[in-house]
C-alpha cells in the first residue's frame, strides 16, 4: 500500500498517478473519505472513554442522592463506548479496504498508456535471419525435448513434459543463473510454492491479479505465480538491521498461473503455460537506493541474456500495463524468428515501499523505523527461455546452437542434434 501521509498531503500527485495508469481517480477520494471517517470514529471513541473514566472516578465520591444518576450515566456511557468501538473497528476495516484498493504511485517518467505504449530503451544484437523457421514446438519434438501431447493427457491444456535434452537444458539454465546470481552477491534460496493469504495479499497479487492465482480452499493457501511472493514474505513483520541492507535473494521455485483471459493466446508450446520454474531476484534496500537497485537488476538480467547470445530489446513498460505493486517496470524481450517478433523473457519492477508497508517490513533510520523498498527481477523463466533458445538458435538442419556460457552445464555440447 502507498504512504497514507502522501495521500493526505499531496492527493493531486496520487490522482495524477491514477490518470497515468488509466485507473480510477475516485479511489483517491474514497481513501481520503475513509481516512476522515476513521479519524472521526477514533476521536468519538476516545472522547467517550475519557468521559466514562471521569464518571467512574466520581461514583465513589458521590453522595447517596447523586449516586443513582451517576450509575445510570455510567451504564449509558458503557453502551455508547461499546458502540463507538464497533464503529471504530468498522471504520478501520473500511479504511484498510480503500487503502488496499489503491495501486502504487508510478515513478516520474513512466510512459502513459497501455500494453502497446511502451518506450524502447535499447536494442541489442541482430535478430538472426532464418529461412522458413521452425517454431520451438517443432524443434522440441525433433530433439525429443518437449512433449506437450502427453502433458495435456496427464494434466490438461498448457502443461508439458521436458524430456531428455529439454530437462538437461532446464538444469543447465538454473545452474548458470544461480552461478551468476551468487557471484553478484545474491543468497540462493529454494522457496516454497504455497503461501498464506496475507503474504499473497501483501505482495499485491490478490487485487487485479486475483483471477490469475490458484487457491487451495481446504488449506487456505495459494500457489505462487513467482517466488517474489515467498521472498517478500520472508522478512514480513521484521525490522531489518540497516547494516545488513541491501539484502538480495535469488529464489528458485515452481510457479503457477491460471492464465485467465489468455484464451487463444500462445496455445501451442511452452511460452504461456499454467506451470513453469523460475529463478527470481529479490532485493530489500533503503528507499533512497531503490531506483539505483532497479537499474542494477536490469543490468544483471541483460548480462544473463548476453550469455545466452540472444538478440533483445529493453522496454520501459507503460503505466497502464504495470501491476498494482510496481512503480516502474522494465521488460526485456528476445527475438523469436518463427514469430518475427520480440517476446518478453524477463522483467524487473521497483515496488518502492508498497509491499513492505503491507507486510510490515521496516528498518531503523534517524527518523525511526521506516519501511524498506522491495524490488524483483526475473533472471530466468525457464520454460519460456528454453522456447526462445530453441527458436532463436535453430539451424537449417533442425539442430540448435548452444551458447558458449551454457556448454559447461551441458557436458560441453556445442550443438543439440535431432534424435
Amino acid at each position: 500500500m502507498i504512504d497514507l501521509k502522501l495521500v493526505r498531503e499531496d492527493p493531486d500527485r496520487v490522482r495524477a498517478s491514477q490518470r497515468t495508469r488509466g485507473a480510477d481517480e475516485s479511489l483517491v477520494d474514497a481513501l481520503l473519505a475513509a481516512d476522515d471517517a476513521r479519524r472521526a470514529a477514533v476521536a468519538r471513541a476516545d472522547a467517550l472513554r475519557a468521559e466514562q473514566n471521569t464518571a467512574s472516578k466520581q461514583i465513589p465520591k458521590a453522595s447517596a442522592e447523586e449516586r443513582p444518576a451517576l450509575l445510570h450515566r455510567a451504564k449509558q456511557l458503557a453502551e455508547e463506548v461499546k458502540a463507538a468501538q464497533a464503529d471504530q473497528t468498522r471504520a478501520e476495516e473500511t479504511l484498510r479496504e480503500a487503502h488496499l484498493a489503491l495501486p502504487n504511485v508510478v515513478e516520474d517518467g513512466v510512459p502513459e498508456g497501455g500494453e502497446d505504449d511502451f518506450v524502447t530503451l535499447d536494442t541489442v544484437g541482430t535478430p538472426p535471419t532464418v529461412d522458413a523457421p521452425r517454431d520451438h514446438v517443432e524443434i522440441g519434438a525433433l530433439l525429443k525435448a518437449i512433449d506437450t501431447d502427453r502433458g495435456a493427457k496427464v494434466s490438461g491444456a498448457r502443461f508439458y513434459f521436458l524430456t531428455g535434452i529439454g530437462a538437461q537444458l532446464e538444469f543447465a539454465l538454473i545452474n548458470l543463473a544461480m552461478a551468476q546470481a551468487t557471484a553478484a552477491g545474491f543468497v540462493p534460496v529454494i522457496a516454497p510454492a504455497l503461501v498464506k493469504p496475507e503474504v499473497m495479499q501483501g505482495t499485491g497479487f490478490l487485487g487485479a491479479h486475483a483471477a490469475e492465482v490458484y487457491r487451495l480452499a481446504e488449506d487456505d493457501l495459494y500457489l505462487v505465480g513467482t517466488s517474489e511472493v515467498a521472498l517478500a514474505g520472508y522478512h514480513s513483520g521484521e525490522i531489518l538491521d540497516p547494516a545488513s541492507l541491501p539484502l538480495r535473494y535469488a529464489g528458485f521455485s515452481s510457479c503457477f498461473r491460471r492464465e485467465a483471459g489468455s484464451y487463444g493466446k500462445d496455445t501451442k508450446g511452452i511460452i504461456r503455460v499454467h506451470w513453469f520454474d523460475k529463478v527470481e531476484m529479490f532485493s530489500y534496500v533503503p528507499v533512497d537506493q531503490a531506483q539505483d537497485e532497479h537499474r542494477r537488476l536490469l543490468a544483471w538480467e541483460r548480462e544473463f541474456l548476453d550469455k545466452l547470445e540472444l538478440a533483445y530489446r529493453v522496454i520501459d513498460v507503460a503505466a497502464g500495463d504495470l501491476g498494482s505493486s510496481a512503480a516502474r517496470k522494465f521488460d526485456i524481450e528476445a527475438w523469436f524468428p518463427s514469430q518475427g517478433a520480440y517476446r518478453e523473457l524477463t522483467s524487473t519492477s521497483n515496488c518502492t515501499t508498497f509491499q513492505a508497508r503491507r507486510l510490515n517490513i521496516r528498518t531503523r533510520t534517524d527518523a525511526g523505523n521506516q519501511p524498506v523498498a522491495t524490488l524483483n527481477g526475473t533472471l530466468c523463466a525457464l520454460a519460456r527461455t528454453i522456447a526462445c533458445l530453441l527458436d532463436h538458435h535453430q539451424q537449417p538442419d533442425g539442430s540448435v546452437y548452444v551458447p558458449v556460457a551454457l556448454r559447461p552445464y551441458l557436458d560441453g555440447r556445442e550443438v543439440l542434434v535431432p534424435a
